[in-house]
C-alpha cells in the first residue's frame, strides 16, 4: 500500500523514537482528534489514523516488521501479518461519551489502542475518573452526613480498619458522590430534609399565601440553606409560580458557583369563612 502515510509521519516522530515518545505522541493526537471532542469533519479519518499508526509502532515485533517490510506487512498474507493472539476489549458508556478498549490489536471503530493506558487517555480527555476502574480495586466505604452537612462541607471522623481518621467532605456532595481518601473510596450517603428539595444544585421550597397576599402582593420570610431572606410577591401573583432568589442552591463541588433557590408559590383556599368574609368576597365578585 505505497498511498499509505508513514506511521512515524502521522504521529510526528522520528524512527528512532523510543516507546516513551510514541506513547506522548499518541496520547497528545488522540485527545486532540477524537470525535467526541473534536467535531471538525476530518476528526473522525485522523483518530483512525493515529490509532493504527500507534497499534504497529507500540508494539515491539509489529513495529519490526513495519521497519522491515512497511505497510506490506499487514497486507493479507504479509510477511509480517500474524492471527491476533488472546486479547480482550471492553466498552460501555460513561455519561455522554461512550469508550471501548481492546487490550491487542485492532477492535474496530475507535478505542484506545493496543498498549496504551486507557486510564491515562480517560482521565486526561474527560477530565474525571476512568469507567475501567482502578487496576486493583480500592476499598470502598459509606458515610451518611446530614443534608445540611452535605450542603456546607464537613470534617468527619471515622474508624477504618481500627484506625481513628479524619475526612474532609467537600460542600455540595450529594448521595451517591464518591471521595478518593488515602488508599480508600468513601461513598457518601445524604439524609433528606423536611425543608428543602434538592434537585442538582439547586434547592426547591414551597411557600403557601392567601388569596389577597397573591392577589395584592406581600413582603415575606423565606428560609434557605444560608439562613432567612425576605422575598416581595409581587400583586397578581399566580399558583404554581416559580420565584429564583439567584444564588442561594446548593454550591459546585469543583467551583466557586452555587445553584439557585427557586420558590413555588402555593395560594390557599379558606374551607371556612366567616360572615364578614363572605361578604367582602361577594363584593368582589360582583365587581369582577
Amino acid at each position: 500500500m505505497a498511498s499509505e502515510k508513514d506511521y512515524y509521519q502521522i504521529l510526528g516522530i522520528s524512527k528512532n523514537a523510543t516507546d516513551a515518545e510514541i506513547k506522548s505522541a499518541y496520547r497528545k493526537l488522540a485527545l486532540e482528534y477524537h470525535p467526541d471532542k473534536n467535531k471538525s469533519k476530518e476528526a473522525g479519518e485522523k483518530f483512525k489514523e493515529v490509532t493504527k499508526a500507534y497499534e504497529v509502532l507500540s508494539n515491539s515485533s509489529k513495529r519490526q516488521n513495519y521497519d522491515q517490510f512497511g505497510h506490506s506487512a499487514f497486507e493479507q498474507g504479509g510477511m509480517g501479518s500474524a492471527g491476533g493472539g488472546g486479547g480482550g476489549q471492553a466498552g460501555g458508556q460513561y455519561g455522554p461519551f461512550s469508550y471501548q478498549y481492546s487490550t491487542s490489536g485492532n477492535a474496530g471503530g475507535f478505542d484506545f489502542g493496543g498498549g496504551v493506558d486507557p486510564f491515562d487517555i480517560f482521565e486526561q480527555f474527560f477530565g474525571g475518573g476512568s469507567p475501567f476502574g482502578n487496576r486493583t480495586r480500592r476499598p470502598a466505604y459509606s458515610i451518611r452526613i446530614s443534608f445540611d452537612e452535605a450542603v456546607k462541607g464537613v470534617a468527619k471522623e471515622v474508624k477504618i480498619d481500627g484506625k481513628s481518621k479524619k475526612i474532609k467532605i467537600p460542600a455540595g456532595v450529594d448521595s451517591g458522590s464518591r471521595i478518593r481518601f488515602d488508599e480508600y473510596d468513601v461513598v457518601v450517603d445524604v439524609a433528606s430534609s423536611s425543608k428543602f428539595a434538592r434537585q442538582g444544585y439547586d434547592i426547591v421550597t414551597e411557600k403557601e399565601i392567601s388569596f389577597p397576599q397573591a392577589a395584592l402582593g406581600d413582603e415575606l420570610k423565606i428560609e434557605t440553606v444560608d439562613g432567612e431572606v425576605k422575598i416581595r410577591i409581587p400583586a397578581g401573583t399566580q399558583p404554581e409560580t416559580l420565584i429564583r432568589l439567584a444564588g442561594k442552591g446548593v454550591p459546585h463541588v469543583r467551583s466557586g458557583q452555587r445553584g439557585n433557590h427557586y420558590v413555588k408559590i402555593k395560594v390557599t383556599v379558606p374551607g371556612r369563612l366567616s360572615r364578614e368574609q363572605k361578604s367582602l368576597l361577594e363584593e368582589l365578585k360582583k365587581t369582577s
